[in-house]
């Protein structure tokens, strides 16, 4: 039987900005190939947490370890933001934005043949490969939002993270990025952050709530109790266009009334 991997492991971590906590004892491990969807209310930690796993935020204590080591080597993560931060008048083209996911790799002023193919090969993953000579402002929301996938692709990584990578799209462009997710899944670790829970529980394979602490059981069924801990208000889901507001548990789901 192949031996199962921990992608990242993370044991009594605190972070703490500006004197303040925002990650209180969070405990955490990640199988190799999970796909795991991370919910929670606005100011709960999650980015912060990405960021972390990242290697962007240095833990106040505890443990992290990615892919059994206690630093991030160049091609463990591929990280993709909640807001990336371009100038979309500013004349870059799509091809250019996913190269610049090469650039640790790059040797010399110019990008190799290699680095174009990675580039090329990640574009085409993502389904935009017709589009590489395009201006990256031209593109609509959920059109930039798979360059930005393929941009932390050209990383070519073992994790990906994503926080809240359909916020800004359309609802058309939702269900054909979380199949492609699903894709990418089959090669390397998932870490999604969302707000849209109905999206995420169909799609993961794990999902865990966040508020400063993490409630984590490895599988994605959202109990009363664990809705509870998290969200200090009821919580209203979406399910084919009716909103259906989370009070009561049904048979140890969490339920609709």
């Amino acid at each position: 039987m192949e031996k199962e991997t921990t992608a990242v492991e993370i044991k009594n971590l605190w972070v703490k900005i500006n004197g303040r906590s925002i990650l209180e004892d969070v405990n955490l491990k990640i199988k190799e190939k999970d796909f795991l969807g991370i919910i929670g209310p606005n100011g709960g930690g999650k980015t912060t947490l990405l960021k972390v796993i990242a290697g962007l935020i240095k833990p106040y204590r505890g443990e992290i370890r990615v892919m059994g080591e206690d630093r991030i080597r160049p091609g463990y993560i591929g990280y993709v933001p909640q807001y990336a931060y371009f100038d979309y008048e500013f004349p870059i083209t799509v091809e250019e934005v996913v190269l610049s996911g090469r650039l640790k790799h790059k040797k010399g002023r110019r990008f190799s043949a290699a680095d174009y193919r990675i580039a090329h090969d990640k574009l085409k993953q993502v389904e935009m490969y017709s589009f590489r000579k395009r201006q990256i402002g031209e593109l609509s929301g959920g059109e930039r939002q798979r360059v930005l996938v393929a941009r932390a692709l050209a990383v070519e990584p073992k994790i990906l993270l994503l926080d809240e990578p359909t916020a800004s799209a359309d609802k058309g462009f939702v269900a054909d990025f979380y199949e492609l997710l699903c894709e990418l899944n089959r090669e390397m670790t998932i870490i999604l952050v969302s707000h849209d829970i109905t999206a995420v529980s169909r799609y993961v394979k794990t999902l865990a709530c966040m508020n400063r602490t993490l409630y984590y059981n490895e599988d994605k069924i959202l109990t009363y109790e664990l809705m509870e801990k998290v969200y200090p208000c009821p919580v209203d889901l979406i399910a084919h266009g009716i909103p259906h507001r989370v009070l009561m548990p049904h048979e140890g789901v969490v339920g609709e009334r």
